[in-house]
């Protein structure tokens, strides 16, 4: 495929402008308007980035396996460095401290907080009000520093995951925000923006009972496992709000019951984090998403990591 095929298909899917497809390349309209009429040729850094545009906005496959692969090897490698990564992480507060902001701050960003990182640990570790920002913003970021530190203590005694354990997390996420707070939705519901069909109400306690015995199943795949279980309850959509929270929180019980970082899943990566989902859905290929999961453990293991 050549450049030009590729940069139409991204203009098509994404619905941007030729000058907004440059500014994400960085180039001039001028250098991208030389290359859709083919009277030049893009540099190597900047061939990079447009097919990482043209994975993002296709969900097309172009991760060889033996990448996957080798990212796969070195999350077990570095999960052998630890005897129990959740105490790792709880014993050492600047650690503990770095994943409560991280796992907040980004995961309210990808759901469409307004807060930025600094404002998010005012209102985390100093109990600050933020002038001009929503009070339910500022409760998100309460709540979902409340629900993340009961999960932590949780596993750190034992507990597995199941139902009880996901309904007090949705409980303490939409505390004095919704009233069916803690309890599965009895409507149906779109995922915005997705085509992804989500399951039939009165089938959603069925599926929750399913998915928690799938969780706790040993795997030998880890990152193919945790994936699997992500794709499954976000289609689910159990709730009928912070069903992408509470799934994020899950992925994160998930890993460090099997001595893995929580994968941190950073805010500007949420098109690409959609796409892969998205692809594991609805068209049952899970190989993009495994690669993304496998990048967001590794930051997770640089955060552990810093001592």
């Amino acid at each position: 495929m050549t450049i030009k095929e590729k940069l139409k298909i991204i203009q098509t899917v994404s619905g941007l402008t030729q000058t907004e497809i440059a500014a994400k390349i960085g180039v001039s309209f001028v250098a991208f308007n030389n290359w859709w009429n083919e009277k030049s040729e893009p540099r190597k850094k900047q061939v990079i980035i447009i097919d990482e545009l043209y994975r993002e906005y296709t969900g097309q496959n172009i991760i060889p396996e033996t990448v996957l692969v080798a990212k796969k090897e070195l999350i077990a490698k570095e999960s052998k460095r630890y005897k129990n990564i959740l105490s790792e992480i709880l014993r050492n507060p600047d650690i503990y401290d770095q994943f409560l902001l991280s796992l907040t701050y980004n995961s309210n960003k990808i759901e469409g907080s307004t807060l930025s990182e600094d404002e998010t640990a005012d209102i985390m570790f100093n109990n600050k009000s933020i002038p001009n920002k929503s009070i339910i913003e500022q409760l998100e970021v309460k709540n979902h520093q409340a629900a993340l530190q009961y999960l932590f203590n949780q596993l750190e005694g034992g507990k597995k995951i199941n139902e009880e354990l996901v309904l007090r997390l949705h409980s303490i996420l939409m505390n004095g925000m919704r009233d069916d707070a803690g309890t599965y939705r009895r409507h149906g519901v779109r995922i915005v923006g997705s085509n992804v069909p989500t399951a039939n109400y009165l089938k959603v306690s069925i599926l929750m009972k399913e998915i928690v015995v799938e969780i706790n199943k040993k795997q030998k795949d880890n990152v193919a496992h945790v994936s699997n279980i992500h794709a499954k309850f976000e289609q689910i959509h159990p709730f009928s709000d912070g069903n992408g929270r509470i799934g994020r929180l899950i992925l994160v019980a998930m890993l460090v019951t099997k001595n893995i970082a929580p994968a941190t899943i950073k805010q500007e990566d949420k098109r690409l984090y959609y796409t892969s989902l998205r692809r594991a859905q609805l068209k049952d290929d899970f190989t993009q998403l495994e690669d993304f999961m496998c990048n967001a453990i590794i930051i997770g293991f640089g955060i552990v990591g810093r001592e």
